[in-house]
């Protein structure tokens, strides 16, 4: 009996997980890696939680327990970063995040002695980079993505720069952050615990706004000031890193300084970058084939592949070494500009032009709509949802365009949705 409900606790927090847009598929390694994370008590109690930011007093009823005995387990959650604890208009929320970006790559964010790291590490490579399913259903399946690509900024041109918008530039994230945290890159620190990791700095992951704060309140980032956010950033220019962030443009809640080897979004790209599992920037890299000497440092710091080496023959059948570019897969991140010692590469704005969500919620709503999942957003049985909780996902909705509109009302089969559609486009 012990052994049924110990399985069946796993198993209902990971049907809990899966409720998430981005889910995560129930496998041996899974319920493996949530014992590493959660006791039995604690996974059937997480597994009752809702999927929206809550108060101790609504964990107490779903609980069926007394507020301060809630409050107690909740805390000690939030002291490991499995949930995260911040302020909503003078009130005190949690929230538990999705697997990624969330408590697994929290989990990793500092050394830590009260679990063991290195197994940890080494169930994750295996759920993520072996088994493949997690990632596969992370990133390949709809058009809007967790995550997108920022420029560099320091190979932007004059002309350049009036195509980019302030929430496109990593920069202006973090001088419009309230808190910034520095944490251990979860990916290198996964890969150092099965001989795989490289030489790039450890120290440089970024969160902002409350969840930055929750995790320096529990010692997972520690804070650091605008003029250090910058200067990381230097830092991560310097190791021709990719800044991969939230693919939101409002509060992004994390920047991570991506190396092609270790982190995750960098090795799907260049696994399925024609599904594109990220999003990519607003530009792409030109080659004046005139001025190419062919001499590959590009091609060596592509983070995904999409610069390679052809050769040409001229008019007098002299061969030539030239770079080739593969916009299909380009990340248009900017770093083959930073390495090109003949200043050959340029950068344009592609033909069309990428859409990033205003905010978390509008994300969430497309990705929920395109995975569909958006039962489990409006229909949490969990939550007790609030009117304006509703309010506030049927808004992103009646914003959506009519093919997205559409979507949802078939997974909805919801007569009150349709009349609210129907009202915005008579209106």
């Amino acid at each position: 009996m012990a052994h049924h409900t110990i399985k069946s606790g796993y198993r209902r927090l990971s049907e809990r997980l899966n409720r998430f847009p981005q889910g995560a598929p129930p496998t041996a390694l899974l319920f493996q890696i949530l014992k590493m994370l959660f006791s039995e008590s604690e996974a059937h109690l997480v597994a009752q939680l809702p999927i929206k930011p809550f108060t101790v007093e609504k964990a107490a009823k779903i609980w069926n327990m007394k507020p301060m005995e809630a409050k107690k387990i909740l805390d000690e959650l939030s002291s490991r970063a499995i949930l995260l604890d911040m302020e909503s208009n003078g009130r005190q929320v949690y929230i538990l995040p999705p697997p990624m970006a969330g408590f697994f790559e929290f989990s990793m964010m500092r050394f830590r002695g009260d679990i063991d790291q290195k197994l940890l590490g080494e169930l994750f490579y295996q759920y993520l980079n072996v088994e493949e399913d997690f990632i596969k259903d992370l990133l390949l399946h709809g058009e809007t993505q967790l995550g997108r690509v920022f420029v560099q900024e320091r190979v932007l041109s004059s002309e350049n720069a009036l195509h980019v918008m302030d929430y496109e530039r990593a920069s202006e994230v973090i001088k419009g952050a309230k808190h910034i945290g520095i944490g251990i890159c979860y990916c290198r620190h996964k890969m150092q615990h099965v001989g795989k990791a490289c030489n790039a700095p450890m120290e440089i992951c970024m969160t902002f706004h409350g969840t930055a704060a929750s995790l320096i309140k529990h010692g997972y980032a520690k804070p650091v000031d605008e003029v250090e956010g910058l200067r990381l950033l230097e830092k991560a220019w310097e190791h021709n890193l990719v800044q991969f962030g939230e693919n939101v443009r409002e509060k992004v809640n994390f920047i991570c300084n991506c190396c092609s080897c270790c982190c995750e979004a960098m090795i799907a790209a260049k696994k399925f970058g024609v599904l594109q599992p990220i999003h990519t920037t607003n530009f792409l890299p030109v080659v004046n084939v005139d001025q190419c000497k062919g001499c590959g440092k590009c091609v060596a710091v592509c983070p995904v592949e999409a610069a390679t080496i052809v050769k040409n023959n001229d008019l007098q059948n002299t061969i030539h070494r030239k770079v080739k570019i593969d916009e299909s897969i380009c990340l248009g991140c900017g770093l083959c500009l930073r390495n090109c010692p003949v200043k050959a590469l340029s950068l344009q704005s592609r033909n069309q032009r990428i859409i990033t969500p205003v905010n978390s919620t509008h994300r969430a709503v497309l990705m929920a709509i395109e995975r569909g999942k958006l039962h489990h957003l409006i229909f949490d049985n969990k939550a007790y949802m609030s009117h304006r909780a509703m309010a506030a996902i049927l808004g992103v909705i009646l914003r959506l365009p009519p093919v997205k509109q559409a979507m949802a009302s078939q997974q909805m089969k919801s007569h009150y949705l349709d009349r609210l559609i129907g009202r915005l486009c008579r209106n």
